[in-house]
């Protein structure tokens, strides 16, 4: 039998373990992580690409700019920029109620420090006239961004294995036993791996391995479809959502319209997300009347990935209840593109510090005992 002996074992390979590992590693303690495919397949790299605060509950604030922090200086901690920019985030309302409640929105979030500008429709018009008419209004955060997940979660793993992290993929972890004041991780493929902290970074898999430690979270999978379009003359900088979450849209400057709503399927016991074709035309008729020119579009490619989402759309951010040397990161129910690179700077704090500087405790597991 293959064994390994490590100070922290990281279970799932996706942003959230690849920013762990590299965040330990950078502090030259012994990591390994172990991912059942590859890096950044599941749902780090298969999502809208969405880097904003604007919308966000107020709980992940905190974290979220803990996050942006290390977006901003990504060249210099992971070798590229991985195409993210700042180029604003708008949230589009379609009624009445829709505005209200994001001019409430609005105001707790500037409590944090985060500046959301309200637009009106008429002013909405002026500035973006490829709006068309069930754009109601929105709110404009200048500092939110985008990127291309594709590079990201890749790009946290070349770094940390440059600076010492052991990255093993094809990978699947089967069992996890306490041992003295550590842990034996076993994979389906014979390798064993003793340490003494273990982190359940397991994506929409995290549910069954915080049970292997009594642990119960109701977390259900959510497969995000996401289309592409062919390349069309640029016009929409910003990135933008529809409030209720059912239209997101953005374009890159090569013309490429990414855009999204709607659901594909998945089965966790397979393990992959598949897009459903069915599903396409009713994200392409929905965002047309939000963006009427994009009804004349072509559509080139769509795919689907699997996220854990909780109950209450919060991630379990923390140690255990039940083990300790134990620490979650899972269930970021869609928001994890943005926060993971901060989620990895706060997981290596836990786990070398047994405390953080980062606001976390509306995410302790205990809150679903």
């Amino acid at each position: 039998m293959n064994r390994i002996d490590t100070e922290i074992l990281i279970i799932g390979g996706g942003i959230v373990g690849c920013s762990t590992a590299l965040h330990v590693a950078l502090r030259d303690i012994p990591v390994v992580l172990l991912e059942k495919r590859q890096v950044g397949a599941t749902a780090s790299g298969v999502n809208f690409g969405g880097v904003r605060r604007n919308g966000r509950a107020v709980e992940e604030l905190d974290l979220a700019a803990r996050a942006i922090t290390i977006w901003q200086r990504l060249p210099e901690l992971v070798g590229n920029d991985c195409e993210y920019a700042a180029t604003g985030h708008l949230k589009v309302a379609r009624n009445d109620e829709d505005m209200e409640a994001m001019a409430a929105h609005a105001e707790a979030q500037a409590v944090y420090g985060l500046k959301v500008e309200m637009v009106s429709r008429n002013a909405l018009k002026a500035r973006y006239p490829w709006f068309g008419e069930s754009a109601y209004g929105a709110a404009w955060c200048s500092t939110d961004g985008q990127a291309n997940p594709r590079l990201l979660g890749p790009s946290f793993a070349r770094a940390a294995r440059a600076a010492g992290a052991d990255i093993r993929e094809h990978e699947p972890v089967v069992e996890v036993e306490k041992e003295g004041i550590g842990f034996i991780v076993r994979s389906e493929n014979g390798l064993e791996v003793r340490a003494h902290q273990v982190v359940n970074a397991a994506g929409a898999w995290s549910g069954r391995v915080a049970a292997w430690f009594g642990e119960e979270v109701e977390l259900w999978p959510m497969m995000p479809q996401m289309v592409v379009s062919e390349p069309v003359p640029y016009f929409m900088e910003p990135a933008l959502g529809v409030v209720g979450g059912d239209v997101y849209v953005r374009q890159i400057p090569r013309g490429n319209l990414i855009f999204g709503g709607r659901s594909g399927t998945a089965d966790l016991d397979e393990g992959f997300g598949h897009a459903l074709s069915e599903e396409t035309l009713c994200t392409l008729q929905r965002t047309a009347r939000v963006i009427p020119c994009m009804a004349d579009i072509n559509i080139i490619r769509l795919w689907s990935g699997v996220e854990g989402c909780t109950t209450d759309h919060l991630p379990v951010l923390g140690p255990s209840a039940t083990t300790p040397g134990v620490l979650h990161a899972f269930g970021f129910s869609g928001h994890g593109f943005c926060l993971g690179p901060g989620v990895g700077a706060v997981m290596a704090e836990l786990l070398l510090d047994g405390k953080t500087s980062t606001e976390i405790a509306a995410f302790d597991i205990k809150r679903f005992q």
